[in-house]
């Protein structure tokens, strides 16, 4: 669905662009740094998708223009003060993120603050199916947000929080101990990840 990443515009053009989206950011650009610390330029936009197979995701940026982020494991994303992972955003969310450019002129960001949820009712937008899943927990990663589930079959899967989660997830989530056996509905991101919609 998403091209490979590459620079969509010029070195000039490109910088042009950021210090432009940098400018907007006000008070968003003084979260990100008191939350995730200084360096790194800002941009913020609106997601379009997150590419989990070539670790990108788009944004729209205010002028219109599409921007595309390399990310990976360190990459964290911020929502009211929690920690997440960037498989948890979804399309329409507004977010500010700190970046830098590498290599071939594309861009990576290791820090995104959301500023605005498209979905502020616990739901989530993604599309894909959501299927009732089951399986002993193993391992518990509080700060991201994140379980791993033995569903049988020596198949391992890492199940994500959204970050836009009810409290009645967030609290059975922070309930969870390794060895309990959890009955969850979730959506595939990959082979191997699970976005939670909720627990049964």
């Amino acid at each position: 669905m998403f091209r490979n990443i590459r620079a969509k515009v010029g070195g000039a053009v490109a910088l042009a662009a950021i210090v432009s989206a940098c400018s907007s950011l006000g008070s968003v650009g003084d979260i990100l740094g008191g939350v995730l610390g200084g360096g790194g330029s800002q941009v913020n936009g609106i997601v379009r998708g997150v590419n989990t197979q070539s670790r990108f995701l788009t944004l729209q940026q205010s002028n219109g223009q599409d921007v595309d982020l390399q990310y990976d494991n360190q990459t964290r994303v911020v929502y009211q003060n929690q920690t997440y992972s960037v498989t948890s955003l979804d399309p329409g969310d507004q977010v500010a993120a700190r970046v830098q450019q590498v290599q071939g002129g594309g861009y990576y960001t290791d820090s995104i603050v959301v500023v605005q949820p498209v979905n502020n009712t616990g739901g989530s937008t993604n599309t894909g199916t959501v299927q009732n899943l089951q399986g002993t927990v193993r391992q518990i990663d509080r700060t991201n947000g994140l379980f791993t589930v033995d569903a049988g079959s020596s198949v391992i899967i890492t199940v994500a929080l959204p970050y836009n989660a009810s409290s009645t997830t967030v609290q059975r989530f922070n309930n969870l101990r390794s060895g309990d056996y959890v009955r969850f509905q979730g959506v595939y991101v990959n082979q191997t990840r699970v976005e939670l919609r909720q627990f049964n």
